[in-house]
C-alpha cells in the first residue's frame, strides 16, 4: 500500500442555510480545498462523495455526488456515493485513501455534504430517527406513545421524548450517561465542564455554527433534554460541507503541495452483537488505526472525537485509550481536553459547538486536524502538534454505533 496524503481541505460555516442548497455548499467546500491543493477541478480522478439524509430531508436520491459535483465541471469520472449515518463522510474519505493507497488514482477528492433544516423540523429528526433498526426504533416510539398517555403531564416539556421535536439519540446517549454516572461516579456537573470548554473551543472557530460562551453553570441551566444531558451538552442539527484532496505522494511532489498532511492510518468498521463487557466498537476501530500508524495513545497531540453529546466525548476519551475506562468524565473535567490542557480534545469546538451537518462531519473534523498539524488553527492551535486522531460514528445497532471510523493524520 502507497502513503497517502491530504493537499488540501476545505469546508463551508456550519448553520441554518435554508436559501441555499447542496450544491451550493459543495462548491464552497470543494473550490476552497482544490486552491489548497493548486488544482483544478478536472485533474480530479475520483470523487467519494458522503451524504445521510438528503433521500428523506430533500428527495435527492440515487446521484447525490453527480448532482452536486456537476456545477463544478466534474463528470465523467467514478463518483461514488457513500451513505453511513454520521460517519458517511468519513466512509467516503477511508475509501478515497484506498483508492489512492492502492494505486489505483493518484488524485481523488473525499467530500461530505448535508443539508438538515427543513421548514418542518420534525422531518429532519425523523430523518435521523432513520439511523436505526426501523422496526426497534418504532417500539420504542410506540412505548414512548404509551408513556405520554399514562402520563398526560409528560406530553410536553424539555423529555417529551425523541423523532419529533428532537433526534431520538439523545435519549440513548442519556440512556448511557446515567450507566456511567452509576458505575462511576461521574457527575452532570463534570458533563457540564466538558461542554462548555467544547463551547469556549467553538467560539475560536470561525466555522462554527454557535460560538458563544457559556460557563458550566449555564450549561447546567439550560433546558433539560434527557437527563443528564442539557441542551447545550448536545449537537445541534445543521447545513454545511466539507472537503479533502488526497494524493499520492508522488503527485503531491509533482503539485508542490504545502505542508502535505500523512493519512497514517484509516480504519473503519461496523457494530455487531456483543456483551456488555466486550470491547466497544470504538475501542475495536480505534486499535485498528493505531496498528496501521505504528503509534499508541500516548502520542496523539489534538484529537477531534464525535460528541453528539457531550457523554460522546467522555466515552470516546476512554475508549481510545487517552484516560483509563471511567475516568472520561474526570478526565475532561479537571482540564485535559482543553487547550493548553495534556491532550486537546474538539478543538473545533466539536459536534456541540461546530455544529453536526451529519454528512459533513467527518471531513470537517480531518480539516480541522490538517490545520491544526499544519500550523494554520489561528487561537485555537495546538502548539507542535505532530499526531492527530479523529473519531466519527453513526448510527445504532444493538448496543453500539453502527458504523464507526478512526483516522490518525500525521505531519
Amino acid at each position: 500500500m502507497r502513503e497517502v496524503k491530504i493537499i488540501g481541505v476545505g469546508m463551508t460555516h456550519f448553520g441554518k442555510f435554508l436559501e441555499r442548497s447542496m450544491k451550493d455548499l459543495t462548491r464552497e467546500a470543494c473550490l476552497t480545498a482544490f486552491a489548497e491543493a493548486g488544482i483544478e477541478p478536472k485533474q480530479i480522478q475520483s470523487a467519494y462523495v458522503g451524504n445521510a439524509m438528503a433521500g428523506l430531508v430533500t428527495g435527492q436520491e440515487c446521484i447525490r455526488g453527480q448532482v452536486v459535483l456537476r456545477p463544478l465541471g466534474i463528470g465523467g469520472i467514478p463518483v461514488i456515493n457513500v451513505e453511513n449515518a454520521c460517519a458517511s463522510s468519513s466512509s467516503a474519505l477511508h475509501l478515497a485513501w484506498l483508492a489512492v493507497a492502492s494505486g489505483m488514482y493518484d488524485l481523488v477528492l473525499a467530500l461530505g455534504v448535508e443539508k438538515l433544516y427543513h421548514q418542518d423540523k420534525k422531518k429532519s429528526f425523523m430523518a435521523i430517527a432513520s439511523a436505526m433498526d426501523m422496526e426497534i426504533i418504532n417500539q420504542f416510539l410506540a412505548l414512548q406513545q404509551t408513556k405520554k398517555e399514562e402520563q398526560p403531564e409528560a406530553k410536553t416539556g424539555p423529555e417529551s421524548g425523541g423523532g419529533g421535536g428532537r433526534s431520538i439519540f439523545m435519549d440513548f446517549y442519556a440512556i448511557a450517561a446515567r450507566m456511567h454516572m452509576q458505575k462511576y461516579g461521574s457527575t452532570q456537573e463534570q458533563f457540564a465542564v466538558i461542554s462548555a470548554k467544547n463551547h469556549f473551543h467553538g467560539s475560536l472557530n470561525p466555522h462554527a455554527q454557535y460560538r458563544d460562551v457559556y460557563t458550566p453553570e449555564q450549561v447546567l441551566a439550560s433546558p433539560l433534554v434527557s437527563f443528564p444531558l442539557t441542551r447545550l451538552m448536545c449537537s445541534p442539527i445543521g447545513d454545511g460541507a466539507a472537503a479533502a484532496v488526497l494524493a499520492s505522494p508522488e503527485m503531491a511532489q509533482k503539485l508542490n503541495a504545502r505542508q502535505p498532511v500523512i493519512v497514517a492510518g484509516s480504519a473503519l468498521g461496523s457494530g455487531m452483537d456483543r456483551t456488555m463487557n466486550a470491547p466497544d466498537i470504538v475501542a475495536r476501530v480505534g486499535k485498528t488505526a493505531y496498528e496501521m500508524a505504528g503509534i499508541g495513545p500516548e502520542d496523539v497531540n489534538v484529537s477531534e472525537v464525535h460528541d453528539a453529546t457531550v457523554y460522546g466525548e467522555v466515552q470516546a476519551c476512554e475508549e481510545l485509550g487517552f484516560c483509563p475506562p471511567g475516568e472520561g468524565a474526570v478526565f475532561g473535567a479537571e482540564g485535559h481536553t482543553k487547550l493548553g490542557g495534556k491532550l486537546p480534545v474538539n478543538t473545533s469546538g466539536g459536534l456541540e459547538s461546530k455544529g453536526h451537518p451529519v454528512g459533513a462531519t467527518g471531513v470537517a473534523q480531518i480539516a480541522e486536524l490538517v490545520w491544526q498539524l499544519q500550523g494554520r488553527a489561528g487561537n485555537r492551535q495546538v502548539p507542535g502538534a505532530k499526531v492527530g486522531l479523529a473519531e466519527n460514528g453513526g448510527g445504532a445497532i444493538g448496543i453500539e454505533a453502527a458504523a464507526m471510523s478512526v483516522h490518525i493524520l500525521k505531519i
